[in-house]
């Protein structure tokens, strides 16, 4: 290889991680700022009721309905993905939920509009969950489509990444704003400059990935065959049991993922009556070890297998669940950082390898539907309803459970990764 050629390589590598790791911090940036209101705002802003807890239910419901939507996404961006292209699928996916995010930002309030406000919402959040269905399957495939031999685990930790990153600045902002807005400035307008922010994030995203070509695999498998005319029947029809697996295989890191973040912040806020700028600090510092294990997790991947990891990380995630309730329950802040640091930890090892693992299970040509699939419907079932979940099992038989209920997704996560590594 030629000096020149080698230098093309390493600047396309580069556009590409560039690309995969932004589009997906935007994404997360998106779905975490509606979490994150969903826990703080939402409940008396959009969905009046007769107790503080239902209000809280209510809006996590809105939160829920994203995960319902994502499978759905992930079929139609998965269709054309498979049978246009990478790149138009990734800028249109991207823009769906920017635009969805920004609308959120000029919504009424329940008091300006009455029930048209909370229906709105919901249609704009089953928006956002529609476009993030189609965006991680290819930002996943953007990166170890493109990936030198030996990488690909590697590579395809940075769409990973984008979810740490994302957090961090939706955590940030919203810390930010705590900080120099009063309650009533908060509640009033100062919760919509995070969704109107998104916009700006957006117009980063899509100014990188219009520069992207589409990815050599693609390119060589279009070349050898006609793509199937509707991949997801050719998906249920001959891969069904890798796509069952790889559901269950990811419903481990949802399920941690939103009861440490979303369902965290609301019962750390209300029942254990913590300040919302402190709590939202302690989350920020205990994301760093997420994106940590993530990176380790990516090498560790390439060295080994991502089912190895996974499998590990899942048997991480077992003994966390038992230690988890009772360290929240304690009230005190460092027993919680110490709780969220232990679980968003775990998950990276049970998230990192996802980017590499999911692809690996389907050909090319069925990549985007299978990846994205899979990886969506495993939110359904490990995250659409973990906030409500934990919720409901403090209420029956307090805090103590909720850590039960990662420990048990992770036993789901190990018989699908159980499944894929025997066949």
């Amino acid at each position: 290889m030629t000096q020149t050629s080698g230098m093309g390589a390493m600047w396309l590598h580069k556009r590409v991680l560039a690309a995969s790791l932004i589009g997906t911090a935007v994404e997360f940036y998106d779905f975490y700022i509606y979490a994150t209101a969903a826990s703080l705002i939402f409940p008396s802003l959009f969905f009046p009721a007769s107790s503080p807890s239902a209000q809280l239910m209510a809006s996590y419901g809105s939160l829920a309905l994203a995960f319902l939507a994502r499978p759905l996404g992930a079929a139609v961006f998965g269709h054309y993905g498979d049978r246009i292209g990478r790149k138009a699928t990734l800028v249109t996916s991207l823009m769906l939920m920017g635009g969805c995010t920004l609308l959120i930002g000029f919504l009424p309030t329940y008091l300006m509009i009455g029930f048209w406000a909370p229906l709105i919402l919901c249609v704009l959040r089953f928006g956002q969950g529609f476009g993030l269905g189609g965006e991680w399957g290819g930002a996943a495939l953007l990166a170890v489509e493109n990936a030198p031999e030996g990488w690909r685990a590697r590579f395809g930790m940075f769409p990973q990444l984008g979810a740490p990153v994302g957090f961090i600045a939706a955590n940030g902002l919203f810390l930010l704003l705590g900080a120099f807005l009063t309650d009533a400035e908060f509640f009033a307008w100062g919760w919509r400059l995070p969704f109107l922010g998104s916009s700006v994030l957006v117009i980063l995203g899509l100014w990188v990935r219009l520069k992207l070509t589409e990815t050599p695999e693609f390119a060589a498998a279009q070349q050898e065959a006609p793509p199937p005319a509707v991949p997801l029947a050719t998906l249920l029809s001959t891969h069904l049991g890798a796509a069952i697996a790889g559901t269950f295989a990811c419903a481990a890191c949802f399920a941690v993922y939103y009861i440490a973040t979303a369902f965290a912040l609301g019962y750390g806020t209300t029942a254990l009556k913590i300040d919302r700028e402190i709590f939202l600090a302690i989350q920020l510092g205990a994301i760093m070890f997420m994106a940590l294990s993530i990176v380790i997790a990516g090498w560790w991947s390439d060295r080994s297998s991502p089912t190895r990891v996974l499998a590990w990380g899942c048997a991480g995630t077992l003994v966390m669940g038992i230690v988890f309730g009772p360290l929240i329950g304690t009230a005190a802040l460092l027993p919680i950082f110490v709780a969220l640091s232990f679980a968003l930890f775990v998950m990276g090892f049970i998230y990192g390898p996802l980017g590499a693992y999911l692809p690996a299970l389907f050909p090319t040509q069925l990549r985007y539907t299978g990846a994205s699939f899979a990886f969506n419907l495993g939110g359904i079932l490990g995250g659409a309803l973990a906030p409500i979940v934990a919720t409901w099992l403090i209420g029956m038989q307090g805090v103590a459970l909720v850590g039960l209920y990662m420990s048990a997704a992770a036993l789901i996560s190990l018989a699908g990764l159980w499944w894929t590594s025997r066949t």
